[in-house]
């Protein structure tokens, strides 16, 4: 009897042990990052089909343009743009950081052109019309650190704060129209950039144990560098392995930059496809 009462108390306390081992582990898993919760890091390449739509000006002080390339043009011109979100967090302190590229090829700008001196030719009067081909390039990199204020393992959402850079290059191609000059052309390449503070937030929603929401937004400028710029993104994902997982979604980045006689004021928009690695 003393031995089967023994043997009872024993067998008890190592399940007792075993479930309390089974909800640190629990409690110890990031449902984000699919890592220990006092530290994560992943990164993650996106494929993004984007379309340009908004005003630049193709050079200093030149006329405003209005551009459009929408994503059916892009998907025409297998013309893509990518970036790469890195993101980190130990216990719960973040970071996170894109670098962006998109190269918007063979965008059409049309328009009544004022009477001003265009780079390669000579003054052009008032009145004459202009057909321009605009090969934009944008590189953006965005850096922020923060804090996550909800972590469940339902649900985790991150403050963010930080800046981002930019760096545009314009390469325009200006066909100008009058009745007296007739029809003249020049090309100009002109680039430019600036940096905006911005603050945001991400939330990351577990469905299942494969499947999840997440969602990253964020508001700048301030009239710092642009008068404004936010960004959205917000993708379903589907997770493989404790260290792969795919991504796919849409995302926006509209920025209203007009300083020193520059203008860049445009919003990029598209579907992205990403694939994740954890370490």
């Amino acid at each position: 009897m003393k031995r089967y009462l023994a043997a009872t108390a024993l067998a008890l306390c190592t399940a007792g042990l075993a479930d309390a081992a089974d909800n640190d582990v629990a409690a110890d898993v990031d449902p984000a990052a699919g890592l220990r919760s006092d530290w994560a890091l992943q990164i993650t390449p996106y494929m993004w089909a984007t379309g340009l739509d908004g005003e630049i000006s193709p050079f200093r002080r030149g006329p405003r343009l209005q551009v459009e390339k929408s994503f059916s043009d892009v998907m025409d011109d297998l013309n893509f743009g990518g970036f790469i979100n890195i993101w980190g967090r130990y216990d719960r302190f973040v970071l996170s950081g894109d670098v962006m590229y998109v190269n918007t090829t063979d965008s059409k700008a049309t328009g009544p052109l004022p009477a001003l001196q265009i780079p390669g030719l000579a003054a052009i009067p008032a009145g004459a019309n202009i057909d321009a081909d605009v090969d934009t390039r944008e590189f953006m990199a965005t850096l922020q650190g923060g804090y996550r204020i909800i972590d469940t393992p339902e649900l985790t959402l991150d403050a963010l704060g930080g800046a981002r850079f930019w760096y545009i290059s314009n390469d325009v191609l200006v066909t100008a129209s009058h009745p007296i000059l007739g029809r003249i052309s020049a090309s100009h390449e002109e680039s430019f950039g600036w940096v905006d503070p911005v603050i945001g937030a991400r939330l990351f929603v577990n469905l299942t144990d494969k499947l999840s929401l997440q969602g990253q937004v964020d508001i700048g400028g301030f009239g710092v560098g642009s008068d404004l710029t936010w960004s959205a993104l917000a993708t379903v994902n589907y997770t493989f392995t404790d260290n792969l997982s795919v991504s796919a979604g849409y995302k926006v980045l509209d920025v209203d930059y007009d300083q020193d006689g520059h203008v860049f004021d445009t919003r990029l928009s598209g579907p992205v496809l990403g694939l994740t690695y954890r370490f």
